[in-house]
């Protein structure tokens, strides 16, 4: 098994070198490529990118911004594992947790895995960020008739394949919904896993906000309304991973 680690990164030039020396530095029991692409950073992201050198490294570049959905599709069209995970360039997810992630693949218990986050008060970014986490992952449960407990969480492994036949179209923080509506829908239910987290705050850099949790419940509810998929296109993506 090959697994390519796809991060997106913007503006962050502070923490890029170190977000790539940790995701390198991890022991993993499979074979590992790293795929990063800078999503038209403005800052030095690109100089920093530029200054590092690593076999398993590849780096790829937007020439303006285009969202964090947009990033990962690029990840993806240029991955060359078998399975593929995100991993954001912001620290906030430890890639010592993704080891994790992949040993339910590895020991055949599942083919979709995520990392599920427990909030504390040392590790939510805000009581409103973390209720808004918790209600989108509630209407995503409910209106397909699910049992997920971090519908916004970045660690999402799966097979490369299947992640492709999924066509994902949000640019923006948006594609965390759409890839679980739309793997729902063909019911596929991830297996998941306990991870550690730290959110940080806007001072620190964070992008995100309550209009792309508006906009997750959209395409949740947009997700669920389309045409269910019949078996055979449920099952296109799903390949055993090889040892």
């Amino acid at each position: 098994m090959k697994l390519s680690i796809l991060m997106p990164v913007y503006d962050e030039q502070a923490l890029i070198a170190n977000a790539v020396k940790q995701a390198l530095n991890v022991s993993y029991p499979c074979e590992i490529e790293l795929v990063v692409v800078d999503d038209g950073s403005r800052d030095g992201t690109a100089e920093v990118l530029r200054g590092l050198e690593d076999p398993r490294l590849s780096v790829h570049v937007h020439d303006r911004n285009r969202g964090k959905g947009s990033a990962i599709q690029t990840a993806a069209a240029n991955a060359t594992g078998d399975y593929m995970v995100i991993l954001d360039a912001d620290l906030e997810y430890d890639p010592q947790d993704i080891p994790r992630l992949i040993d339910p693949v590895l020991d055949g218990r599942a083919t979709v895995v995520y990392g599920s986050r427990t909030f504390g008060s040392h590790s939510a970014y805000s009581f409103w960020y973390v209720m808004g986490n918790k209600g989108v992952t509630t209407v995503a449960n409910m209106i397909y008739n699910s049992y997920i407990s971090d519908l916004e969480t970045c660690f999402k492994l799966m097979p490369l394949s299947l992640f492709r036949s999924l066509k994902i179209r949000s640019a923006g923080f948006g594609m965390e919904a759409e890839i679980t509506g739309k793997l729902l829908r063909q019911k596929i239910r991830p297996y998941e896993v306990p991870i550690s987290y730290r959110a940080r705050t806007r001072e620190e850099g964070k992008k995100i906000t309550w209009k792309d949790g508006v906009e997750a419940l959209w395409i949740l509810t947009r997700e669920r309304v389309k045409k269910p998929l019949g078996a055979k296109a449920a099952r296109s993506g799903l390949r055993k991973p090889r040892r």
